[in-house]
């Protein structure tokens, strides 16, 4: 019964209309301001405007980005910070670990910036693991070598290998050896997966 009363007050509805049109320009301040931030860090498209907020209304706490890493970088799922807020590792779903050539700093720098930084110190970081795998690859054996290294690095690294080994396999005639290696490969990787 009350509403009835208050709808009729004289002067409502043009308040009504210039909040409308009031929260229509905090909207449009909002989502400029998103978008700098977003072209600041091209990866913030990926995030709704809720999450990117969260993000932003947190910029004391680089940790807070934790839950969103996922969407923002394919196949991290979270990273190692010091005491400092610096980043020294970053974590994939399936639990593997890759330390960053050099700790990304994240105090006082903005979030798209320091995220900037952090996609920077991710591609050094999956390089210098490609190396040490590549390198590494001729010292070990082959099974081990699967467990020693990163998923992405193994396939990339067998990738580089099982080129070359085939060129080589073309020059000195020998396909019928080299499958044969192949074969045995697959079945140590068979045996290792049965181990556990």
């Amino acid at each position: 019964p009350k509403i009835i009363d208050i709808c009729a007050t004289e002067g409502l509805l043009e308040k009504w209309r210039e909040c409308n049109i009031t929260l229509d320009m905090v909207q449009k301040g909002l989502e400029d301001y998103l978008e700098t931030k977003r072209n600041g860090f091209a990866r913030f498209y990926f995030l709704s405007n809720d999450e990117l907020l969260e993000i932003l209304s947190q910029t004391k706490d680089p940790t807070r980005v934790q839950p969103f890493l996922s969407k923002v970088f394919e196949a991290m799922s979270k990273v190692i910070f010091t005491s400092d807020n610096e980043v020294t590792h970053m974590i994939s779903p399936e639990s593997e670990q890759v330390e960053m050539v050099s700790p990304v700093v994240t105090h006082q720098k903005a979030v798209e910036v320091w995220m900037g930084d952090l996609q920077d110190g991710m591609c050094m970081a999956i390089r210098n693991a490609l190396e040490v795998g590549i390198s590494s690859y001729n010292t070990m054996d082959r099974t081990d070598w699967v467990l020693a290294n990163p998923a992405q690095i193994v396939l990339n690294g067998s990738q580089v290998f099982w080129t070359s080994e085939v060129e080589e396999a073309f020059d000195g005639n020998v396909l019928d050896q080299y499958a044969k290696k192949l074969s045995q490969q697959i079945l140590d990787l068979i045996m290792l997966l049965r181990k556990g």
